[in-house]
């Protein structure tokens, strides 16, 4: 039996466009759309929660001095050793922005400590300044007043960067035309604390991880067009999740959790108590993997079993045997 040439074609492209349509989305596209000009980043949905926090009664004043990778992995290499590091060294700019995306900058005043030395420097040059022009042996507090001091001061960083913690994949062939799929996945896990800077002690640890998955769609066919002349044709697509987008959402999800965990713990309150009852009740059940047995039922439908669990009501079900 032989199959067209067109046709061949044709199967291998409905193919990489059904592995495109059905890849997995994680707050941002998988496929990244090519252009020449720059962009925003779409927001990830822990952003989306971080907006979404009910304001507080008063804001906290916090500090970060650094936010560091404490895994000291290097980026895995297939052709020998390599000096970049398997996740970014940027996650205290990270932070910083996730902290101020809270409740919409009204959660946390973030002071500038990471690069105290150059702000320092700068307010020295200022006061130089003022004495040598303007004759100033004591510098006017209007003009420079003083620094903000911070009074919870938040610690931590990467600890951990697992890979291929999952991997696999399929393929099939038939009648010289193939498909197949490969599957990978990594987990970055971040630690964050907050620390009384007038006591010390630490008031709240919140550990949270994020997987990056990649995965490789391909699609092969061939044909004999002639006699001992062989015709291969192959096609495929790679979809990375970016690390940093990965590490980013799991910094996120890490200054979210600490919020409701410092509210669970009274050490900040919301401003109206009673809107947040079922933003504690949540994040409880996911924190301490607390389901309620009607969401699992549902888990168990949406997936299609045959042998779907039935809840019942051990009351009722003792009333109607004693009704019997």
């Amino acid at each position: 039996m032989r199959f067209p040439l067109s046709s061949i074609f044709a199967g291998m492209a409905a193919v990489a466009l059904t592995g495109c349509m059905s890849m997995p989305q994680d707050g941002r596209n998988s496929v990244a759309t090519a252009t020449s000009l720059a962009y925003f980043p779409k927001k990830t949905q822990t952003q989306n929660l971080l907006h979404q926090l009910p304001g507080p009664q008063r804001q906290v004043a916090i500090a970060v001095y650094g936010f560091t990778d404490q895994t000291g992995q290097f980026k895995p290499s297939d052709v020998g050793q390599t000096l970049s590091r398997a996740v970014t060294q940027g996650a205290s700019a990270m932070l910083v922005k996730a902290l101020q995306d809270a409740g919409n900058r009204s959660w946390f005043t973030v002071v500038e400590r990471e690069r105290l030395d150059n702000l320092l420097r700068e307010r020295q040059i200022i006061g130089e300044m003022r004495k040598r022009y303007l004759g100033e042996q004591d510098i006017d507090p209007n003009a420079l007043p003083a620094l903000l001091f911070a009074g919870v001061l938040l610690e931590g960083g990467i600890v951990g960067y697992d890979t291929n913690t999952v991997t696999g994949g399929a393929g099939a062939a038939f009648l010289g035309i193939g498909a197949r799929t490969e599957y990978r996945q990594d987990t970055v896990t971040v630690y964050l604390r907050a620390v009384s800077v007038r006591t010390g002690e630490v008031l709240a640890n919140i550990t949270t991880s994020k997987t990056i998955a990649s995965q490789a769609l391909g699609a092969s066919a061939f044909k004999f067009v002639a006699f001992r002349e062989l015709l291969e044709a192959e096609a495929g697509i790679t979809s990375n999740e970016p690390d940093q987008v990965a590490l980013q959402q799991a910094i996120e999800k890490a200054v979210y959790g600490l919020v409701l965990e410092g509210v669970e713990l009274d050490l900040w309150r919301f401003e109206d108590m009673s809107t947040a009852q079922q933003l504690l009740a949540a994040y409880r059940a996911e924190r301490d993997g607390v389901y309620d047995a009607s969401d699992i039922q549902k888990a168990v439908k949406r997936a299609g079993s045959l042998t779907a669990m039935t809840i019942i009501d051990a009351d009722r079900d003792e009333s109607k045997r004693d009704g019997s």
